[in-house]
């Protein structure tokens, strides 16, 4: 069973960064290499970065699955639609529908504030997710770079779900 509980103390925040940590170096050094990864852990995934996200309106979950933390999730909700910032899971708790659970969610927060769709950005050679997504109901839209710093971009798709009620 998974449970999601809403990131409100340092202690979660501190269980979010290490989360991030362990799931960013398993899986994305293949695909943006290790000085990357490094660089955005700490400017996006570090405490001090999601406790400064949070501040400014950014909400983080938790996901446990069997009593243990597995993964997290954040999101912000817009006017015109909610934008899924982070899903991860660590590699050895996939499989066991804890992203389909925390879509649920997502949905449910969707239709709580009658948003009519859920975007996200996703790399672009991260085509593991990419499939997931889709299999999920996203759609791509769109293709953007961003300049995130120190010589370093997002290459990433757009991926958005027209939510129906």
């Amino acid at each position: 069973m998974t449970n999601i509980i809403p990131v409100k103390t340092a202690s979660e925040v501190k269980i979010t960064a290490d989360l991030a940590a362990t799931i960013w170096m398993e899986h994305y050094i293949s695909i943006i290499g290790e000085g990357q990864v490094t660089y955005m852990l700490e400017k996006f995934q570090s405490a001090l970065a999601i406790q400064d996200q949070m501040e400014k309106g950014i909400q983080y979950c938790l996901l446990k699955f069997n009593e243990a933390f597995v993964g997290y999730f954040s999101f912000t909700i817009n006017e015109d639609f909610l934008f899924l910032s982070k899903l991860y899971v660590l590699k050895s708790a996939r499989g066991n529908g804890i992203a389909k659970t925390a879509l649920a969610y997502i949905e449910s927060k969707a239709k709580e504030n009658a948003i009519p769709k859920i975007q996200l950005t996703v790399n672009k050679y991260n085509s593991n997710s990419i499939t997931a997504y889709e299999k999920m109901g996203f759609i791509n839209v769109d293709s953007i770079v961003q300049d995130i710093g120190n010589g370093y971009v997002m290459d990433d798709y757009v991926l958005e779900k027209k939510m129906i009620y």
